[in-house]
C-alpha cells in the first residue's frame, strides 16, 4: 500500500504543478489501481482448489479412539487429515529445516531461494534446485502439473493465494495431508501407520528422516519395494539434519544403522457394515462411533465360528446394545464378507420377525388392564374373519395363563390379545416408537392380526430398539451409533409403563431354558436374560432377542436371500448365539447387576381373570373339520381335530370309531386311510355332542 500512497501524493503535490506531469502520475496511479483490482478479481474468481484437501479417507474409531475401519477416498487413496497437535513437533521442525528453512518469513515464495536457484542453474547450465517452498509444493499437490517454467509461475501465484487464505499451521497441515509417500499413500499419517504401524507422534529419528525423504521421490524410495534406495535417502536426510544442527551427529549415525525392514501393514477391518454406513452419512475424516473395538472383534469371531455348524450357506447377524445410553457396542452385519450375501448389512434388512413382537402385545394388554400374567386365555382353534391361525406345533392346549402363552409362544392367545388391543393401534404405537411395520403391498392397507405372528417386516436394529426399551422401563430411545449421539439428550417415548415392562421381562426370564443350558438362576455368574425367539413363515428367518445385565442382544440366522431353512427355528438356530453373546459380555466383565428378579407381580387395578368369555355353559362346537368341508388327504401328520365350548374331557369319533390321543401332543389326530365321506363326532365331559360330515379328497 505504500507505493500507492507515494503515487497519490506525487500526483497531488505542489511540486507537480505541470498539468501534463500530473496527468502522467494520475495515469500511473489508475493503471496500478486497475492492475491491483484485476489481481484481486482474479484471486476471487480463480481461488486455489483447497477443497481437494477435504476429500480424506473416512476413519471409523471406537468410543475410546481405537481404529475400527478406514476407507479410501473416491480416488482410491489412503489420505488422512494431518493435525499438527497430533504430530511430533520435532518432526515438523526438521521437515521445515530441510524443505523450507524460511517458511515462517516469506509469503509463499522465497525470493532469496529463487535468486539462488536461478544463479546456480545458470552457472551449471541446467536446473540444480527448484526453489520450491512448502507452500509452493502444497500448490503443486493441489493441482498437479508437468514440471515446466509456466507451471512454476502458476505455483508461485497459487502459493501467494494460499498464504493469503491460510495460516502457517494450516498450510503445514495441508502439505502433510497431501504429500505423496508411495503407491496410494498420501499424507504423513497414512505413511506412518502403513510403514511403521504407529501414529506420527511416536516416530524415531530414522523414521522421521524416512518420511522427510519420501515425498521428494516417493516411488523411487519406497521402503517396502526399494529398501536400498530408501536407506540411502534416509542417510542423506540424517546427514543434512546433523549439518543443520537439527540432530546430533551421534543420533544421525545411530539412525543410519536402524533396521529398515518395512512391509505395508494392513489397516484394521472391524465392523465393516456399521463403518460403511457411518462413512456414508457422516462427514469425511475421523468418525467416533459408539462401538467397542474389543467387543466388536470378539463378536465377529463368535458369529463367524457359530455359522460353521451349518452346511447350507446360512449366515448370521448380531447386535449388542448398552441399555443405559442405547449405544451400539457391537454390530455384526454378516458372518463374513466372503460368504454369500456377506456384503449385505443384515442388521438393517427388513425381515419377518416371527414371534419376537409378542411380548409387546402382552405388555400393552397389561398396560390396558386387559390381562395380567395369571389371566386365563384360550388356546383353542378360532377364526378371525377369514384368518384362521394355528400354533407352530399344530396342537392346542385349551385354557392357559398368559405367562404360559408367552413363554411357550402360543399363537392363538397372542392373536386373540392383539384382536382385543387392535392391530391398527399396535402398529401405530410401534410407529410412534420409531418402528415401522412393513406390510406386503396389497389393496387393503389396514394392519391385520397377522402382525402377532410376524406378518410385517422389521429390522434387527428396530427389534433391538424395542427390547432395549423392555429393559429400561418401557422407554424407547433411538440407538446411538456415534459418540455425539450417545452424549446427546434424546426425548424418550414411553411405549408402556415400567410395571408392564417388568412383568413381561419376568415372564420371559422364566421361559424354558435351552436344551443343554442350565437356567441362569442356578448359576452365580450367568446373566439372567429375558429373551424371546421367533421363526418366520417357511423357516426363512430365525430370531432371538433379549435383555439382561444392562445389555440388549439381537441374533438373526438365515440365508441372506431369504430362502427357506426347514427345521431351523429361532430356538434352535438363533437362541444359542444369543446366549453365547451374553456369556461373552459376562466374561468381559461388562454385565451390570440384574433387576429382572424384581419384575414379578400382577397388574395393578383390575385385570381380567379370563381374557375370553367362558364357553363351558354352551354345548361343544366342532371347529375343525367344520360341517360340509372338503379336505385333501394330509401327509403323515394328519388332521388335528379341534372343538370349543362344552365341558372339558373331549372324546372323538370318526364313523363311530373312537380316536386315541397322541402321547406326545395329547391331541386327537385323524389320519384318514382313503378318500370318501366321514362323520366326525365330539362328545364333551357331560355327554353333549356335536357332529360334522366331511369329504376327504385324494391329494393326487
Amino acid at each position: 500500500m505504500r507505493i500507492w500512497s507515494k503515487i497519490f501524493k506525487a500526483a497531488h503535490s505542489g511540486e507537480n504543478r505541470n498539468p501534463e506531469t500530473r496527468r502522467n502520475w494520475i495515469r500511473v496511479f489508475a493503471g496500478m489501481s486497475g492492475l491491483l483490482l484485476s489481481l484481486i478479481a482474479a484471486d476471487l474468481l480463480f481461488p486455489p482448489p483447497l477443497e481437494r484437501a477435504r476429500d480424506v479417507s473416512p476413519l471409523i474409531l471406537d468410543h475410546e479412539g481405537r481404529w475400527l475401519h478406514a476407507f479410501t477416498t473416491d480416488e482410491g487413496r489412503w489420505r488422512f487429515a494431518a493435525d499438527l497437535d497430533e504430530i511430533d513437533p520435532g518432526f515438523v521442525d526438521r521437515l521445515i529445516a530441510v524443505e523450507d528453512k524460511r517458511f515462517y518469513d516469506h509469503w509463499g515464495v522465497d525470493p532469496a531461494a529463487v535468486a539462488r536457484a536461478g544463479f546456480t542453474s545458470a552457472r551449471a547450465g541446467r536446473i540444480v534446485s527448484g526453489a520450491s517452498t512448502i507452500t509452493m509444493q502444497t500448490a503443486r499437490l493441489l493441482e498437479p502439473r508437468k514440471r515446466t517454467f509456466g507451471a512454476k509461475v502458476i505455483e508461485m501465484i497459487r502459493a501467494l493465494q494460499i498464504e493469503r487464505r491460510l495460516s502457517k499451521k494450516e498450510i503445514l497441515e495441508l502439505y502433510l495431508t497431501l504429500a505423496p509417500y508411495g503407491g496410494n499413500l498420501e499424507g504423513v499419517r497414512s505413511a506412518s501407520l502403513v510403514y511403521f504401524g504407529k501414529e506420527p507422534s511416536r516416530l524415531t529419528d530414522a523414521e522421521q528422516a524416512m518420511l522427510i525423504a519420501l515425498p521428494q521421490a516417493p516411488e523411487a524410495r519406497r521402503p517396502d519395494l526399494r529398501a536400498s534406495a530408501a536407506r540411502e535417502a534416509r542417510a542423506g536426510i540424517l546427514d543434512k539434519l546433523a549439518m543443520l544442527d537439527a540432530l546430533s551427529g551421534q543420533r544421525a549415525d545411530e539412525g543410519k544403522e536402524a533396521s529398515l525392514r518395512v512391509a505395508r501393514k494392513p489397516f484394521p477391518r472391524l465392523a465393516y457394515h456399521a463403518s460403511w454406513r457411518l462413512a456414508q452419512t457422516e462427514k469425511a475424516g475421523d468418525i467416533a462411533s459408539t462401538l467397542d473395538a474389543g467387543l466388536q472383534a470378539r463378536a465377529e469371531e463368535l458369529v463367524a465360528s457359530y455359522v460353521k455348524q451349518f452346511d447350507d450357506g446360512a449366515t448370521a447377524s448380531l447386535l449388542i446394545i448398552e441399555n443405559e445410553t442405547r449405544a451400539v457396542r457391537a454390530a455384526v452385519g454378516s458372518s463374513g464378507l466372503n460368504v454369500q450375501g456377506g456384503w449385505i448389512d443384515l442388521t438393517a434388512a427388513a425381515r419377518s420377525p416371527g414371534s419376537t413382537l409378542k411380548p409387546f402385545i402382552y405388555a400393552l394388554a397389561f398396560e390396558d388392564g386387559l390381562a395380567g400374567p395369571s389371566t386365563l386365555i384360550e388356546d383353542m382353534p378360532r377364526s378371525f374373519g377369514d384368518y384362521s391361525p394355528e400354533n407352530f406345533d399344530r396342537t392346542f392346549r385349551g385354557e392357559v395363563r398368559v405367562r404360559e402363552a408367552l413363554q411357550h409362544s402360543l399363537n392363538l392367545p397372542a392373536v386373540s390379545t392383539l384382536d382385543r388391543i387392535g392391530a391398527s393401534r399396535f402398529s401405530a404405537v410401534l410407529k410412534a416408537a420409531g418402528v415401522v411395520l412393513r406390510t406386503p403391498t396389497r389393496a387393503e392397507k389396514k394392519p391385520g392380526l397377522a402382525l402377532a405372528l410376524g406378518g410385517a417386516g422389521v429390522t434387527a436394529q428396530e427389534i433391538a430398539t424395542l427390547y432395549a426399551a423392555l429393559g429400561d422401563g418401557g422407554a424407547v430411545r433411538p440407538l446411538a451409533w456415534t459418540v455425539k449421539e450417545e452424549r446427546a439428550e434424546h426425548k424418550s417415548y414411553q411405549l408402556f409403563s415400567d410395571a408392564a415392562a417388568r412383568r413381561v421381562s419376568a415372564i420371559l426370564a422364566d421361559a424354558p431354558a435351552l436344551e443343554g443350558r442350565a437356567p441362569a438362576a442356578l448359576s452365580d455368574s450367568a446373566i439372567r436374560v429375558a429373551f424371546k425367539t421367533g421363526t418366520s413363515y417357511g423357516y426363512r428367518d430365525a430370531w432371538s432377542a433379549g435383555h439382561g445385565g444392562g445389555y440388549t442382544v439381537v441374533a438373526w440366522v438365515g440365508h441372506a436371500d431369504g430362502s427357506s431353512r426347514p427345521g431351523w427355528t429361532g430356538r434352535k438356530a438363533a437362541a444359542p448365539l444369543l446366549f453365547e453373546a451374553f456369556d461373552m459380555i459376562e466374561r468381559q466383565g461388562g454385565a451390570l447387576p440384574d433387576l429382572i428378579d424384581e419384575f414379578e407381580g400382577e397388574t395393578p387395578g383390575v385385570a381380567l381373570a379370563r381374557l375370553n368369555t367362558p364357553r363351558e355353559a354352551a354345548p361343544p362346537e366342532i371347529i375343525f373339520p367344520r360341517q360340509g368341508v372338503e379336505v385333501f388327504m394330509s401327509d403323515d401328520r394328519g388332521f388335528a381335530l379341534a372343538a370349543r365350548g362344552g365341558a372339558p374331557g373331549y372324546r372323538w369319533y370318526v364313523n363311530g370309531e373312537p380316536l386315541t390321543r397322541e402321547e406326545t401332543s395329547g391331541r386327537a389326530v385323524w389320519r384318514p386311510e382313503r378318500a370318501g365321506f366321514y362323520d366326525v363326532t365330539v362328545v364333551d365331559g357331560e355327554g353333549r355332542m356335536a357332529k360334522s360330515k366331511v369329504r376327504v379328497l385324494a391329494s393326487g
